[in-house]
């Protein structure tokens, strides 16, 4: 995973001294490049020693090696991403629209690339086999993370299996606290710390059903709440208005869930895909 991401990732969950830290280098990493210590830890009211421990907390060895890890980085994704001027830094007013939504186009892009660079395949292949194997899959998340699981249903439902898509969270409960050892719950949670989305898994998992999360954090109550965690990688802009690049990054991950049971039968999948088709076709 790349060092923005990580510090953007961290900003979460870090003390306020240090959040502080790794907010100004997720909005402009520049700053690093170009500052001492002194400067940084003036920059962000704190003190060269926090600027030190932040350092360690994201697993860098000083801020030497932060200078120098954000410098390649960003010059390697210059270079990848040539149309995003000042790529890097947040979305400021002074950008063009061009400018915006290159800057966006390329967080989008390296959401998905480093999300599948760093999928747990071990993982997926056991959550793709529970979902071919289950006599239902229950599909829960609040917000952004909602849209992620209902594009997984109607995915599945396209080639056969029973999918349900909840979108009250009592209901979601209640219909996990059903469930059995043909029971697939997978729930969906950019923070991992969702509520109900928690609960919808805990629910899910002491009524003997498989539970699977895909989730952006890490280390949270969603992995803590899943036999197969699915991990994604996202740099979220401040300016927005709710969840964009992770809502991608969540999206990467459903696709590769889908590929993955369609690809276990194949023949049947595309059977099921053309008879689909042809089904909705005078409606068209």
């Amino acid at each position: 995973m790349s060092i923005q991401t990580t510090i953007a990732t961290a900003a979460e969950k870090l003390p306020p001294s240090l959040a502080r830290i790794a907010r100004t280098i997720a909005d402009d990493p520049t700053l690093v490049v170009d500052s001492t210590i002194t400067e940084i830890a003036a920059r962000c009211d704190t003190s060269v020693a926090s600027v030190v421990r932040f350092c360690r907390t994201i697993g860098v060895n000083g801020y030497a090696a932060l200078r120098m890890a954000l410098a390649t980085e960003l010059g390697r994704e210059s270079v990848q991403f040539p149309a995003a001027s000042g790529f890097g830094s947040e979305i400021s007013a002074a950008d063009t629209l061009r400018e915006a939504t290159a800057k966006l186009a390329a967080l989008e892009l390296l959401a998905i690339e480093e999300t599948i660079a760093n999928l747990d395949y071990d993982s997926l292949a056991a959550a793709v086999e529970a979902i071919d194997d289950a006599d239902r899959v229950l599909l829960f998340g609040i917000g952004a993370s909602g849209q992620a699981a209902a594009d997984l249903g109607r995915k599945l439902l396209r080639i056969g299996h029973a999918a349900i898509v909840l979108t009250d969270s009592h209901e979601a409960s209640a219909a996990a606290s059903l469930g059995a050892r043909k029971t697939v719950a997978i729930g969906f949670s950019h923070s991992g710390a969702t509520r109900e989305t928690v609960h919808f898994l805990q629910t899910a998992r002491a009524a003997a059903g498989v539970t699977i999360g895909v989730t952006g954090g890490s280390s949270s109550p969603v992995t803590e709440s899943c036999d197969h965690a699915l991990l994604t990688r996202a740099r979220e802009p401040r300016l927005r208005a709710g969840a964009m690049v992770s809502r991608i990054a969540q999206l990467a991950v459903v696709d590769c869930l889908f590929v993955g049971v369609a690809q276990r039968r194949h023949a049947h999948t595309i059977h099921a895909l053309q008879r689909t088709a042809d089904a909705t076709q005078p409606l068209r």
